[in-house]
């Protein structure tokens, strides 16, 4: 069933007296796809759950154009899932596991063949449809599992941590992957991580979550740039969070550093100052710190050092620096970002 959009409405779950979501409110438009991110226990899959079926909302409503969702049960909402355990039947095989949910519809069969036949061929799977799900790696049974989602032809695809049980390799192949179902077949899709770099590649619009409630929206590149608030910067890979002072206009100090900023927070401002650690740069005049880690990643070296405060902060270098050098950091005032403490 097509749609142009759908609505989230103040969504909110309790638990016992206990919000795990509060007020959710997110309009998806038809063929995004969204990544619902945060840490574990943030509310990320109590929204997916909500938006399936499998959870009652405590309050809020769930609309796809002018249609009411949440007072529908999960198999009359019209989505496709994909679990992180796959939830393959094992018995069945891959063709019947992608086809069962057509049969239980009762499609006719010339149909259940066209459509399981065009599914297979989406996922590359075409020599292993007569294979049983134990017959099959980790990756092939996750691509079965999204055949089995798609074949519905759902409006709407929710996908919870897909990926999670994969090794980093066959990770990014199925990324990749997804994506480019997700762009074959124009599908709408909700899509749970708590990978930042998973959800940047894939997702139109992220929705950050913290203890059940929206940090901030936005586009990867926007996520990216200008996180709202210091718990997004640290998602978004800032690993150096630095509790500081402005000192004067244009400058940050505390922590054993001092850096330029283009913040305009009056001075004697307590602050938390973001920087990623690639735009922590070695450079002569800069703040003295201590090598004390370094790890090896091919062209660069991400490096923990100490400043003079004792306060680790990480950067990366294409310098070879050993533990217990010395250098000298700096950064451009572009990418120092500063919040409100």
């Amino acid at each position: 069933m097509s749609f142009t959009s759908l609505s989230l409405k103040g969504v909110t779950r309790r638990f016992g007296g206990k919000d795990a979501l509060t007020d959710l409110s997110l309009t998806i438009d038809h063929g995004e796809f969204i990544a619902l991110l945060g840490p574990s226990g943030c509310g990320k899959s109590t929204a997916l759950n909500c938006l399936a079926g499998l959870l009652p909302l405590s309050g809020g409503s769930i609309w796809q154009d002018d249609r009411r969702l949440d007072t529908l049960p999960p198999e009359r909402r019209g989505f496709g899932m994909v679990f992180q355990s796959y939830a393959l039947f094992p018995h069945l095989t891959v063709r019947n596991n992608i086809a069962f949910g057509l049969r239980m519809r009762r499609v006719p069969r010339a149909e259940v063949r066209r459509r399981t036949d065009e599914a297979i061929r989406l996922v590359r799977l075409e020599e292993h449809a007569g294979k049983l799900p134990g017959q099959l790696s980790g990756g092939q049974q996750q691509r079965v599992a999204i055949a089995r989602a798609v074949v519905l032809e759902p409006s709407l695809v929710l996908m919870d941590e897909p990926l999670s049980n994969l090794d980093a390799k066959l990770r990014l192949e199925m990324r990749t992957e997804i994506r480019r179902l997700h762009q074959s077949l124009g599908l709408t899709t909700v899509y749970v991580t708590h990978d930042q770099e998973e959800a940047l590649s894939l997702a139109d619009r992220l929705v950050v979550l913290r203890a059940g409630r929206v940090e901030q929206i936005g586009t990867p590149a926007e996520l990216h740039d200008t996180p709202a608030t210091a718990h997004v910067a640290d998602f978004m890979g800032y690993r150096n969070l630095l509790p500081m002072k402005v000192s004067a206009p244009g400058t940050v100090e505390g922590s054993g550093l001092s850096l330029p900023t283009k913040s305009t927070l009056p001075a004697g401002s307590d602050v938390m100052v973001a920087v990623r650690p690639e735009d922590l740069v070695v450079a002569p005049g800069g703040v003295p710190v201590t090598v004390e880690v370094v790890e090896y990643q091919g062209r660069e070296v991400a490096v923990e050092a100490r400043t003079l405060a004792g306060v680790p902060v990480h950067l990366r270098t294409a310098d070879r620096p050993a533990p217990g050098d010395q250098v000298t950091v700096a950064a451009d005032p572009d990418r120092v970002l500063v919040f409100p403490a």
